[in-house]
């Protein structure tokens, strides 16, 4: 579920910051409303393009020693759209300042296929809503770090480029050749041979040769069909639910190495891909007035007790002849006996890859429930030719599939999904190593686990793990981040994010995973780190930080280490980006903190005062809301990107308000878990408080006059807000809303309200439809804002609730964006989102 509307715009080449927004009582005109959005969206952008992102280090051996060059994505000034960048790293002896931005020089000479202005096919329209993506030109890349090759997806098509030996001039990319009609999606390069690549088109996988462009269709799933009633299956491509609801955009891997006993005169490709079918799925019509067929795009969406998705693991295998060409014959192959035989329990397989040296398959299994995982490990003889018998012993019985759980977990409230998994060398055959994170405690920590690969004996459904060690590498306060994490073998050391000295500053720690000393902190508190990146051989880190005062500026360093005891020295290099001067009037949002009256936690919240603010004074306020579960609002982290409205609100006389209650992430899985079951409770409780408490803290709050505003899960508070407090809250503004989880998808709603089935009394009262009668009597309470091709959450939702509350003669306001999805999109949908989100409250706050 997304937080807020995301937006995606273009910004103008010098934004007007002399123009500061000023408050006052007197009330504006529509296009004075509209002049102060379009002076806040030029600011936005400004900030938003000083953001470096996927970073990636390579080392390079040159006639002076080894060179180490740092790549990432940026907007260079003057420019619009992303583009890959570089910076080299100072030698010993010529180490930077550290004070002053870094000589990064583009890799690519500006192109055509940079200048993407929003005509996107639809399937990379979808993509960007699963990843909440709103930024334009390369988004993303693959890079061969020993070739120095380069694919990247542009304006629709797939480009290629090399940097062999640490180029000083940007070169030229050049377009992938194809004959696909359709987009060409999730490209990869091939990690044994950097001129192959793979990609996904209309739902099936295909590989090609960058050098030659010879292209070769792997796999048959999808029939190319117009009607996706009678063609539900794909290849290579996840399901809606495993994107959505776990964050796994991929569908298929390349083998990444090739073990010495399977090597040939002819190198053997494999890639490993699940094959999807949707046929059980149902189907879902939305009205699309200029999209689909006849104004209707259908989708499969599983809604929440239905039946999902069936997927099975499946590899291709094919060479290459002595010229390089693709042989015509490929090997498919499947396991001998599926997964959901041998674990009739599993319901998603939301994690996937190979082990580094290539021997394994490794899968991450959860059950329909998500109270039960198992980590498993597949050897490549567990795949068979599709269609082969099985494989029987001396004795005419079908041989036993090799598949070994390396680790199991269980827990009363829900696993969440991370990628945090570091797979270890395999020094004995009979074992595997690995860094895993668990909230096995109820606070998400790494362990250091060794599971016996012998074969075991068990019947299909009671396969266990043979752990053979399993210790704790973090322990204490604050959770593990879930993102991924960085292993030095050589010194047992393991770099990470976490929350370990406050649940509102993330920051990157090192461990030993040999010892049991406690964690090393990396980075400066007072700050939070966006994002990260270590490189190889530990000697350098990029990381990109913030607070509430501080834009994000991203700096280089050199690290150090010392073993006994640990510690790290950094060394400042320079700095990607510089912090930027705030030339425009710019007050930055009050932190607070509170304990909660039930439970005695600590809470946090944001106030952003109105500026200009008057002493003795009160101002109307605004509470924006999520309040869901895996979102965490309230950090020390700067928030003029990604709620830059806010400050709008707060320059015309508004205080806003924003907490984060019971059920929020990064507190842990207990207080993330009060929800289960019962959503839509605990969540405006704690909001309701927290607002009265910072209301009475601050003295600038006029409690009589209270909107709620949110967006997805948001939306659905603000619903329930007014209907369950109307006189806390004298207006609500509802975006996008889950109405009834009955209608909701499968994965999100079923981990936190079980199925309809087994919870329907949880359904219930968790339904805003339940609560119509309940909503004000007076006009201009209520106003629902809604994209009508809206995907995720359905539109159906917003005519259900209009449907209830027409039946209990409620007055309401609709907003309805034909053109638009779950995300706002289009600079002229998001300019009128905003200017009628602050023409609506003026008149009726």
């Amino acid at each position: 579920m997304a937080t807020g509307p995301t937006t995606s715009t273009f910004p103008e080449s010098n934004p007007p910051f002399n123009q500061g927004l000023q408050g006052g009582d007197r009330k504006r005109t529509w296009q004075e409303l509209h002049s102060n959005v379009k002076s806040m969206r030029r600011i936005h952008m400004f900030l938003a393009n000083r953001v470096s992102l996927e970073f990636t280090f390579r080392v390079v051996e040159t006639e002076n020693g080894p060179r180490t060059r740092l790549y990432f994505l940026g907007v260079p000034p003057g420019n619009r759209e992303n583009t890959l960048l570089y910076a080299d790293m100072p030698s010993e002896g010529e180490d930077g300042s550290g004070e002053s931005a870094s000589q990064w020089k583009p890799l690519l000479i500006p192109f055509r296929g940079l200048m993407q202005t929003g005509n996107f096919s639809k399937e990379e329209q979808l993509l960007r809503e699963r990843k909440r993506m709103g930024t334009f030109g390369i988004t993303t890349y693959d890079c061969d770090v020993e070739s120095g090759r380069f694919l990247f997806p542009a304006s629709g098509s797939l480009f290629t480029c090399v940097d062999p030996d640490l180029i000083s001039y940007p070169v030229y990319p050049t377009e992938v050749p194809t004959q696909c009609q359709g987009v060409r999606m999730d490209a990869k390069l091939c990690p044994t041979n950097s001129n192959l690549l793979a990609f996904i088109t209309e739902n099936d996988l295909w590989v090609s040769n960058a050098i030659t462009g010879e292209e070769r269709r792997l796999t048959f799933a999808n029939k190319g069909l117009s009607n996706i009633a009678n063609d539900p299956c794909s290849a290579g491509v996840t399901s809606y639910i495993i994107q959505e609801e776990f964050d796994r955009y991929t569908g298929y891997w390349w083998q990444p190495d090739i073990p010495e006993e399977q090597k040939t005169e002819r190198a053997v490709y494999r890639i490993l891909y699940e094959e999807v079918d949707e046929s059980e799925v149902e189907i879902l019509n939305i009205v699309a007035p200029g999209h689909g067929d006849g104004g209707v795009d259908r989708y499969r969406y599983p809604k929440a007790g239905t039946t999902n998705a069936k997927n099975v693991l499946k590899m291709v295998e094919f060479t290459q002849n002595e010229e390089g060409k693709i042989e015509e014959t490929c090997i498919h192959k499947e396991l001998r006996e599926p997964l959901k035989t041998l674990f009739p329990w599993m319901e998603y397989i939301i994690r996937l890859g190979w082990t580094p040296n290539g021997r394994y398959v490794w899968a991450q299994l959860l059950s329909r429930n998500q109270q039960s995982t198992v980590l498993v490990l597949i050897p490549l003889d567990s795949f068979v030719p599709v269609g082969q018998e099985k494989p029987m012993t001396p004795e005419g019985q079908v041989t036993k599939p090799v598949v070994l759980v390396l680790y199991e977990e269980h827990s009363d409230i829900w696993i969440n999904a991370h990628n945090t998994i570091h797979f270890f060398p395999q020094t004995n055959p009979n074992e595997m190593s690995f860094i895993w994170a668990s909230e096995a405690t109820g606070t998400r920590h790494l362990y250091h686990i060794t599971s016996d690969l012998h074969p075991r004996e068990a019947m299909p459904g009671s396969l266990k793990p043979a752990i053979l060690k399993f210790e704790m590498v973090t322990s204490g306060h604050g959770e593990v981040s879930v993102h991924n994490l960085w292993v030095d073998e050589d010194k047992s050391l393991v770099c990470y994010t976490a929350l370990h000295d406050s649940p509102i500053e993330e920051h990157l720690y090192v461990v030993s995973y040999a010892d049991r000393h406690p964690p090393v902190r990396i980075t400066q508190l007072g700050y939070s780190v966006q994002s990260a990146m270590i490189s190889p051989d530990f000697q350098y880190c990029v990381c990109t930080v913030s607070n509430l005062t501080t834009p994000p500026f991203t700096t280089v360093t050199r690290l150090e280490w010392t073993q006994q005891p640990l510690n790290v020295t950094q060394k400042e290099l320079f700095k990607l980006m510089l912090p930027q001067t705030m030339s425009f009037p710019f007050v930055p949002p009050e932190l607070f903190m509170y304990k909660n009256s039930t439970t005695g936690d600590d809470m946090y919240g944001l106030l952003f005062k109105p500026h200009n603010i008057e002493p003795g004074k009160q101002y109307p306020a605004v509470q924006f809301v999520y309040g869901g579960p895996q979102v965490q609002l309230v950090s020390n982290s700067f928030k003029g990107v990604r709620f830059l409205r806010l400050y709008t609100l707060a320059s015309l006389g508004y205080a806003v308000v924003i907490v984060d209650g019971r059920g929020s992430c990064r507190r842990g899985l207990r207080f993330e878990g009060v929800l289960r079951n019962r959503l839509g409770h605990v969540e405006l409780d704690d909001q309701v408080e927290g607002l009265h408490w910072i209301a009475a803290k601050s003295g600038c709050i006029d409690l009589n006059r209270i909107a709620i505003h949110g967006w997805s899960y948001g939306g659905y508070l603000s619903l329930m807000g007014l209907a369950k407090r109307p006189d806390t809250y004298k207006v609500a503004i509802a975006g996008a809303p889950v109405t009834c989880w009955t209608v909701y998808d499968t994965g999100y709603t079923e981990r936190y309200l079980d199925t309809p089935t087994n919870n329907p009394t949880g359904y219930v009262q968790s339904s805003v439809l339940n609560l119509a009668k309940n909503f004000p009597n007076e006009e201009n309470r209520l106003l629902i804002v809604h994209g009508l091709i809206d995907e995720n959450v359905h539109f159906h939702h917003t005519s259900l609730l209009i449907d209830e509350l027409v039946k209990h003669c409620k007055p309401y306001h609709l907003q309805i964006y034909p053109q638009e999805r779950h995300g706002i999109r289009r600079l002229e949908t998001s300019e009128h989102y905003e200017t009628n989100i602050l023409s609506w409250l003026q008149q009726h706050l």
